[in-house]
Formats: C-alpha cells, structure tokens, sequence
C-alpha cells in the first residue's frame, strides 16, 4: 500500500512509522515538500527508501502516483489548503489537526467535505487512548449517572515550544485554543456523546512578552546564562528563539465555558507556563451518583461513588506516543487503506467541530462576549455579561 505525505514534518514522520509497523505493506511512495533535497539526504536516518519520488506541489504528486493513502503533516496554516486538493481522490486521508486555522478556511473545508465524502482520519489521538475509552465505558454504563457537569485542565509544562519554535507565529498556529484545547475539546465531546451550543472564554499573556527585539535567538540574548527559558538551561535544542520578545506570538494561559445541549456546561483551563510535576493533563465527569475523574500523566483513572463509601481506582497502560494514541489511529488508517473498514475513529465532522469551537472560544475572548457554536453565529445576544 503506497502513502503519499505532503509535509514530511516530525509530527507526521512519526505516525506514518507508526503506520508502516501496523502492517509491512505499507510504504512511503510520494513525499511533498520544499525541503525534498535535504530529506532526500537524510534518508538513511529517516527511515525512506531510496525510490521514494519527491515532488513540488500536491497535484503533481496526486497526478502521477497511484497511491492507496494520503497523509497531510504541513504547518497548520495549509491543512485546509492541501486537504481540499486530496479529498476529491476519495483516497483515505490522514489529517493533522487543527484541521483549519480561521473561519474561511474552515468553511470551505466543510463545504468540500460534503461534496466530497471521502475517508478521513484527523490526527486526535487523546479519543482513542485505553485511558479515555475507560473512562467512555465507564459513564456509557451509568454507573455514575448521567454526566452534568465536566471540569478539565491542560497544564502544559513543555509550553515553552508555543514561544520559543516556530509554534509562536499566531498566523500559523491560529492560537492556542487550535493547537492544544483542539484536542481537549474533541475527547469532551467524545466521552459526552453531545454538541456544544454555547462558549465563553478568555485568555491573557502575563508571562511571555517583553521588549527583546524581534526575532532575537536565545543564544544572541544578553541573559542567555541566567534566564530560567533558555536553551543553556531547557536543553531544547529545537527553541531557538527570546520568549521574551517583541515578537512572541501566543496567550500563554486560557479558559472557557463550554455549555452542551442538553443544558449542562464544563469548564476547560490551559497553561503555558507550570513546569515539571505541575504538569496536568486530565478531566473530571460528574453524575449525580458518581464521579470519574483521570491524568493522563498518571495513568490512573478514579471513580468516586456519590452515596456510598467507595473509590475505585484504576492503573492504565498508558502507551507511548500521546498515551498510545497514535498507534490506535495509525492501525485504523492501514485497515482503511485496504478496504477493511469504512469507518474512521475520528472523522473530519469531529475536526470540523472541534475547530469550530476553538475559533468560537477564540471570538469570544476577544469580544467579551457569549459565542453560539455556529458556523454562521453571532455573539449571542443577552448573554454579554
């Protein structure tokens, strides 16, 4: 089975290997990208055989090659540019996420998608860990009722990476919302079985700002030897940048409400800042007979019983790569590459929505106000306090 990849970055290298061990007839056949020549001599570390064609545009690629598969790892910016160029092949499409940066884009993703139904996985690894299809059979069984209230974090302490790579251009990641609460608020919505109606949300940039000229590198800065951020210190060879530049894109801590159909809400929080053990990354569910609440850090999933004295408590093996996530999307794009399945375990209408809702948290921070969850919505009146 021949893949083709437009966008040969390391988040994509990563499941197509993932992808090449879930079955052995597997193979990159086509890559795009305008960095081809140093890939090319790369190839040995990398992992590429040496008949791997390299090609300038995507429809040169999808022009020449029968391919069996189409993977897209690009920047975030060009994932709705390059999906629409794929999904009209009806080839099986593996699709990083944010599946759209701005509104535009992400209308005219859906409205292609409709023309064009084609098989698609978007890259939302957290739905598909063994930690929160636990906690989905856990609240699918009622054992702790119907779920009417949700209280998440995501307390990030690798943020470093949204101020100091490449990840700080806000043009290209389109906010933090799209590149980490993107993948919260899909498992949300998994685990709840329910669309979000309604979103306020708010962010603020206390940490990462300064008056460090823009495009200053960490190694060029007069506090190289003494700042807690810098690569002498983190060992990140990869952030290269001043987070405490004029330049430094990105809020560096959010919040949102988010309330569902059925007229309950949750809460979701992010930060950018916390490092070592602060780091979290989990949820709570709550029923009026129970709540179950997990880390993904930790691995343990715990049920607490609301009327009798009891906790369960559970150790899960959590996997590697986005707590084996990744592997679980991997095998499902191979089983739709040979025509086993036809069913994705995160479809494109879950990237729509889930980007939908982050670009809808996005307005809400900037107007002040209560945003529907809409792809036409205005603020919804009466709720601007």
């Amino acid at each position: 089975m021949k893949i083709g990849i437009i966008g040969f970055g390391g988040r994509i290298q990563g499941i197509a290997k993932d992808t090449l061990k879930q079955d052995s007839a597997c193979q990159i056949a086509a890559i795009v990208d305008p960095r081809s020549d140093a890939i090319r001599a790369d190839r040995e570390r990398l992992g590429l055989r040496e008949d791997v064609r390299y090609y300038e545009t995507a429809e040169q690629m999808l022009d020449a090659e029968q391919l069996d598969g189409v993977m897209i790892g690009t920047r975030c910016s060009l994932h709705t540019e390059q999906a629409v160029k794929v999904l009209p092949t009806g080839l099986p499409l593996f699709l990083e996420k944010p599946v759209s940066t701005n509104m535009a884009d992400l209308l005219k993703l859906r409205d292609c998608y409709a023309a064009n139904p084609s098989p698609v996985i978007v890259s939302f690894p957290l739905r598909v860990t063994s930690i929160v299809q636990l906690v989905k059979e856990i609240i699918d069984s009622g054992k702790i009722g119907t779920i009417e209230h949700v209280q998440a974090i995501n307390n990030v302490p690798y943020g470093g990476v949204y101020f100091q790579n490449w990840y700080r251009d806000e043009n290209e990641t389109g906010g933090l919302f799209l590149q980490k609460a993107t993948h919260d608020f899909d498992y949300i919505n998994y685990v709840l079985g329910m669309k979000p109606v309604t979103v306020c949300a708010m962010t603020s940039k206390q940490i990462f700002k300064g008056d460090k000229p823009a495009g200053l590198k960490c190694v060029d800065c007069d506090r190289y030897r003494t700042c807690p951020d810098s690569t002498l210190q983190t060992k990140v060879d990869s952030w290269q940048y001043c987070a405490y530049a004029e330049d430094t894109g990105n809020e560096d801590s959010g919040s949102a409400l988010i309330r569902y159909e059925s007229g309950m809400h949750a809460s979701y929080s992010q930060n950018f800042f916390v490092r070592n053990e602060a780091g979290a990354r989990g949820a709570r569910f709550m029923g009026y007979k129970g709540t179950v609440e997990f880390d993904f850090n930790t691995a343990v999933v715990t049920v607490y019983m609301h009327h009798t004295p009891r906790v369960e408590t559970y150790k899960v093996g959590a996997g590697e790569n986005h707590f084996g996530g990744d592997a679980a999307l991997a095998a499902n794009f191979a089983e739709l590459m040979r025509g086993e399945t036809k069913k994705s375990v995160s479809t494109l209408d879950d990237g729509l929505n889930s980007a939908l809702l982050c670009l809808k948290a996005k307005e809400s921070a900037q107007t002040g106000q209560f945003c529907a969850v809409e792809f036409d919505s205005s603020p919804v009146v009466g709720m601007n306090r």
